[in-house]
C-alpha cells in the first residue's frame, strides 16, 4: 500500500466526524424525544385505568335481582326512599344514586317466651310461637319506621305486652281448661297490634 493512499483516508475520516460534531447534544436530542414518548404513554395508562374501573363499576352496580318469595325498595341519594316496591326478577338501578333492600315477604315462625301474672296472682310461664312477615304493600312504610330487622324490634314487645293483657283477665285454672278460647283472643289482638306496625300475624 502506498503512503499517499493511506494519507488519503483521513480526509474521508474527518468529514465523517464533521457530520456528528456534538454527539453528545444529538445523544441529549434522542433522548428526549424516547422520553416525551414514554411521558405521553404513561399519561394514557391512568386515564385508561380509571375509565375502565368506572365503566366496570357502572356495569357491576346497574341491576339487582329479587329472589322469589321477596320485595325490595329503592332508596335514593337524591330522593330517599322511594314509594314503589320491586316484585320479584330482575330490575334495573342508577349506580351508587340508588340503593336496593331486599325484604324476605314469606312467613316465619319465631318462639317468644313470657312470664306473667295470671289473675289469681300466680305467675304462668308462656311460650308463643308467632308466624309473621311484613305486609309486602307497605315496605317503605316499615323500612322508615323500623328498618330490615322489624321482627326483632316489634314482636317481642308486642307479644308481651298482649299476653299480660289477656291471662291477667284467666286464673291459672281457665287457662288450662279454656285454653282455646284464650288462644283465639291472644291472637285476635296480636293481629290488631301487629297491623299497627304494617306487619302480618298468619298464626
Amino acid at each position: 500500500v502506498s503512503t499517499q493512499s493511506t494519507w488519503g483516508l483521513f480526509p474521508a475520516m474527518f468529514a465523517s466526524l464533521s457530520r456528528c460534531s456534538n454527539p453528545l447534544a444529538e445523544f441529549r436530542k434522542v433522548g428526549g424525544q424516547s422520553a416525551s414518548k414514554a411521558t405521553n404513554y404513561l399519561g394514557v395508562v391512568p386515564a385508561f385505568l380509571v375509565y375502565g374501573y368506572a365503566a366496570f363499576y357502572c356495569l357491576r352496580n346497574c341491576y339487582y335481582s329479587v329472589p322469589a318469595g321477596s320485595r325490595a325498595i329503592v332508596f335514593s341519594r337524591l330522593r330517599g326512599v322511594e314509594e314503589g316496591v320491586k316484585g320479584e326478577g330482575f330490575h334495573l338501578k342508577l349506580p351508587w344514586i340508588e340503593r336496593q333492600i331486599i325484604y324476605d315477604c314469606r312467613a316465619r315462625a319465631r318462639s317468644i317466651a313470657s312470664a306473667t301474672g295470671s289473675r289469681d296472682l300466680q305467675m304462668v310461664n308462656i311460650t308463643l310461637r308467632v308466624l309473621s312477615r311484613p305486609n309486602a304493600n307497605q315496605l317503605p312504610k316499615i323500612y322508615e319506621m323500623l328498618g330490615v330487622d322489624w321482627d326483632d324490634r316489634v314482636l317481642p314487645s308486642i307479644v308481651n305486652e298482649v299476653l299480660k293483657t289477656n291471662v291477667a283477665k284467666y286464673t291459672a285454672s281457665d287457662l288450662i281448661t279454656q285454653r282455646e278460647h284464650v288462644s283465639q283472643l291472644i291472637l285476635n289482638d296480636l293481629k290488631q297490634r301487629a297491623r299497627e306496625f304494617n306487619l302480618v300475624i298468619d298464626d
